[in-house]
């Protein structure tokens, strides 16, 4: 739910995108890669304690207070009607030691991928893709993204947002919005420029964010990025 409602997700046919390996530089001896599975809520649940732990991830992530605008408690129901609303990608770290590891299509399951590791293990982060804007906007997407703690400065984080920017056109959206990327959110505006995203506006004192020596909290002003994705860099 959204200020302008329920709103349907892409117009492409609704079967999910293939599997896609992606090298991720620079290569450390084992975690050299990463694939994104494209996943419906049903398969999800197929997938015994994954979505309670994409939930614990994202609890974790609203209460720590610093890049998602929701507060309170996020429960199971409430964590698969926000995010499984929408298209959802999973990205799972590289451990098959048998895999080419060129970009590109791969034909590899989750639990393959997996390779008999705890998902605190293998899962490298994951993210949804659902419209911004309802009905004759609704070709401009949004997306939000979730990288685990203990997988953060491995480089996962870029592969997953250089994933969203193939990703995305191929659910027949033509460009991106971020609504609200806070301006002490350094590595988000960081990987985003380097995707060459715009700074559509500066939004003032758009949250209300917990203080990082958690002494409180504090507003933060916010930048709006936007990408084409039917123009040329």
């Amino acid at each position: 739910m959204s200020a302008y409602g329920s709103m349907k997700r892409s117009t492409a046919d609704g079967s999910p995108l293939p599997t896609k390996l992606w090298p991720v530089k620079p290569a450390s001896d084992k975690d050299h890669y990463v694939t994104t599975h494209h996943l419906t809520l049903s398969a999800a649940r197929h997938l015994e304690g994954l979505l309670d732990h994409l939930n614990a991830l994202f609890a974790k992530e609203v209460d720590d207070g610093l890049t998602y605008p929701q507060e309170g408690d996020i429960d199971r129901s409430a964590f698969e009607d926000y995010f499984f609303s929408a298209d959802v990608f999973v990205g799972i770290v590289g451990g098959t030691g048998q895999l080419d590891r060129r970009e590109g299509e791969i034909e590899i399951d989750v639990d393959t991928a997996r390779s008999g590791r705890s998902w605190d293990e293998c899962v490298a982060g994951f993210y949804y893709i659902k419209p911004n804007y309802p009905g004759r906007s609704s070709h401009i997407c949004n997306a939000g993204f979730v990288v685990p703690p203990i997988h953060r400065g491995k480089g996962y984080g870029s592969v997953l947002a250089k994933s969203y920017v193939d990703h995305a056109p191929r659910l027949g959206y033509q460009a991106s919005v971020f609504n609200l990327v806070y301006v002490n959110n350094f590595a988000s505006i960081k990987l985003w420029e380097r995707l060459n995203f715009t700074k559509a506006g500066l939004i003032p004192r758009a949250g209300r964010l917990k203080r990082r020596d958690g002494q409180g909290e504090e507003y933060v002003d916010a930048f709006v990025f936007y990408k084409s994705f039917i123009e040329k860099d």
